[in-house]
């Protein structure tokens, strides 16, 4: 098996062609991807982790549908040859001088950089979230360890109430919270218990879905489980020995009135963040993201750096969908940048959420920039399909581990060049 050159810990300053921030599915996928065209560059990939995680897949897992364990892999297997790994933090970004300051207190120094730690879910936001997650029927599926609890508490849920969180945009895999919902649904329904549980889906937004295309067939599924929506309805604390939790609900004036409602399961989505060093740096922009040209993707005030994935500005759907048509456009520009050259890709804001509505069935959504419908296969995307779960459950996962993080770019190029 290829191994990275070399494993950097210790101190001292080191300087790089090209240095990146996050080995997760961005920072593995694009570095992968620019060595494959320049084996010679000196690239190194800052990422504190020993674990590298599938995170698509834990929606499936929490419904009972994805084993767990296939989602992990030891980083070392993932950091592609010719590549460093240097296993710390990032803690503050020094543009002006290309460096990169880590948590050992040492600095690495670039000529290029590529921004990708993704986000921070932000659990400590929720009053008492943190503390209730795991126990008491209270779980989430953008955990690791919390996704197979997902599953064991929908399994033995008979009668009751359960609530579905989704909190304010932007969140990675946005419509991660409403497929928890349906793959429960789907499974009490099938059981034959889902007219015992009532089932609620709090949204701290005011749409079912944000591509407008998507919402009448989803309405359909919402119906199909009686699900009760609330909108402007955002998650603020979880007591989690008396099994309630309490929302800050918005009525059309504005006005915000707190309410509890208890529950029996309790799926939780937490508010999500930039990086602290990042919002704190001179990249970020008003909301903390590291900013860039939504076409380029480089950072309009310093030419040497591009950021992609959940952490930079583009207004297009977190995904690793779109991280996946990111890596090209990323890896091409800088090196054109690099040469001096003119930058010859652009990003169309695309993004792809496979909604999982019911076991064996998905609506594949995929778009870009302001909606627009992107399809990758000639079909009619608003349709419920066997093939697109196969395509979810079976295919992706392959693809992710031997395609995308090896720097192989099928079906990853934007619709404008």
């Amino acid at each position: 098996m290829s191994t990275p050159s070399q494993t950097i810990s210790s101190s001292g300053s080191k300087k790089f062609d090209v240095v990146v921030i996050g080995g997760g599915s961005a920072g593995i996928g694009v570095s992968a991807s620019i060595l494959n065209r320049q084996p010679s560059l000196a690239l190194a990939i800052i990422e504190p982790s020993e674990q590298h995680y599938y995170q698509p897949a834990w929606t499936l897992v929490g419904g009972g549908s994805f084993d767990i364990a296939k989602t992990v892999r030891p980083t070392l297997s993932v950091i592609p040859p010719n590549a460093n790994w240097i296993k710390q933090s990032a803690t503050e970004i020094d543009p002006d001088n290309r460096l990169v300051k880590l948590a050992d207190g040492t600095s690495v120094e670039y000529a290029q950089l590529i921004v990708c730690p993704g986000l921070r879910l932000a659990w400590e936001r929720i009053e008492g979230l943190e503390d209730a997650l795991g126990k008491n029927g209270v779980t989430s599926n953008y955990r690791y360890d919390l996704a197979p609890y997902t599953w064991s508490l929908v399994q033995s849920l008979s009668k009751g109430k359960a609530i579905f969180t989704q909190p304010a945009m932007p969140i990675k895999c946005a419509g991660a919270p409403q497929k928890a919902m349906y793959l429960s649904c789907d499974h009490w329904l099938r059981s034959g218990v889902l007219n015992n549980i009532e089932v609620e889906f709090d949204n701290a937004g005011g749409v079912l879905f944000g591509v407008g295309t998507f919402v009448p067939p989803l309405m359909e599924y919402i119906k199909r489980y009686k699900v009760e929506l609330a909108f402007n309805s955002n998650l603020v604390k979880v007591d989690c020995q008396n099994k309630i939790a309490h929302f800050d609900v918005k009525d059309a004036d504005g006005v915000v009135t707190r309410l509890q409602k208890s529950f029996d399961m309790l799926h939780a989505v937490p508010p999500q963040v930039p990086p602290n060093f990042i919002k704190e740096s001179a990249l970020g922009d008003a909301a903390g993201w590291c900013e860039v040209d939504h076409a380029t993707l480089q950072h309009p005030r310093h030419a040497n750096i591009f950021a992609l994935g959940d952490v930079c500005s583009a207004p297009n759907a977190k995904t690793a969908a779109a991280a996946r048509k990111q890596i090209v456009v990323v890896a091409e520009n800088l090196i054109a940048q690099r040469a001096g050259k003119a930058l010859p890709n652009q990003y169309d804001g695309y993004g792809s959420c496979p909604l999982t509505v019911e076991r064996g069935k998905v609506i594949l959504a995929e778009f870009g920039y302001g909606g627009k419908l992107l399809p990758t296969f000639p079909l009619d995307p608003t349709k419920a399909r066997g093939s697109a779960w196969f395509l979810k459950a079976k295919m992706l996962p392959w693809i992710y581990w031997n395609g995308m993080l090896k720097g192989r770019e099928w079906l990853a190029r934007t619709s404008i060049k």
